[in-house]
């Protein structure tokens, strides 16, 4: 699935990963696949729960070499 928005949230730490993903989503169309790259262990945590409470689909979560790749589709 090729994401509509990527995010690279790469050496960022909490709540960073966070507010650029709320970014993107505000932004993004009904129904836009969302992916985002963050390698701080927090956001394992953080964007489910922030996904939850946005009512946006968290698709997959992917274990990568460089960190944690999320794809979600906005409400």
């Amino acid at each position: 699935m090729t994401p509509d928005h990527d995010i690279d949230a790469l050496g960022l730490l909490c709540p960073l990963p966070v507010l650029r993903l709320r970014k993107v989503l505000l932004a993004a169309r009904p129904g836009a696949v969302i992916r985002i790259l963050a390698d701080d262990p927090v956001a394992q945590i953080d964007i489910p729960h922030f996904c939850a409470e946005q009512g946006a689909t968290l698709l997959s979560t992917e274990d990568q070499a460089q960190g944690t790749a999320f794809t979600i589709r906005a409400p």
